[in-house]
């Protein structure tokens, strides 16, 4: 990489880490691109030679939140030996992600409304929905539960833990909350196999 390449780079990554933090803090609307400029320490100029403006990068920051995310599920599910573990560790993965304060805000309040729903599925099928279905196919294949449709499946299972994700987040949920949403979802989670 050459020395313009690693600058343009470094300056990516700085309004990157200021906007993400901004975001998360103020939310989109509160947020102007003179604050992500200065947090950054960078020119106007800058910011929209990497950015065709404020929803452009706002788009960035949501991939690199929800990759994260989609990351932090990937490990918790390949620490478990056993595909339903894999499911059933990856699913707690992202509900515990999905409620601090960055990934509540960005990907799931903002996230939807800035970018609108169509591109934000998009988004999140490309991270974490896509783990989620492979998950679900698997078990199929190892016969943990039954033959069925998986894309509806994993679009209910996934709606449901971005709701309860959403719901921790917004409540400012106590640690009885916490436990409530993990034992619901283990439930949930365990009636698909009870089903087989």
């Amino acid at each position: 990489m050459g020395v313009r390449a690693e600058q343009r780079e470094r300056t990516r990554v700085a309004l990157l880490d200021a906007a993400e933090r901004l975001f998360t803090r103020d939310g989109y609307g509160a947020v102007g691109l003179p604050a992500v400029v200065a947090a950054a320490g960078v020119t106007k100029g800058a910011l929209y030679h990497q950015f065709e403006g404020k929803a452009a990068l706002f788009a960035a920051v949501l991939d690199r939140v929800q990759a994260r995310v989609a990351d932090r599920v990937v490990a918790a599910a390949q620490a478990q030996p056993e595909p339903w573990d894999q499911l059933v560790a990856g699913c707690g993965a992202f509900l515990e992600a999905g409620t601090e304060p960055a990934v509540a805000r960005i990907m799931l309040v903002d996230g939807p409304a800035v970018l609108g729903w169509q591109a934000w599925r998009e988004l999140d099928e490309q991270n974490s929905g896509r783990h989620l279905a492979e998950a679900l196919a698997a078990l199929v294949a190892h016969g943990e539960i039954e033959p069925q449709p998986l894309e509806p499946l994993a679009r209910l299972l996934s709606g449901a833990m971005n709701e309860l994700a959403m719901w921790l987040a917004a409540e400012d949920a106590s640690a009885a909350d916490r436990e409530g949403a993990r034992i619901a979802l283990d439930r949930t989670l365990a009636g698909l196999r009870g089903s087989r």
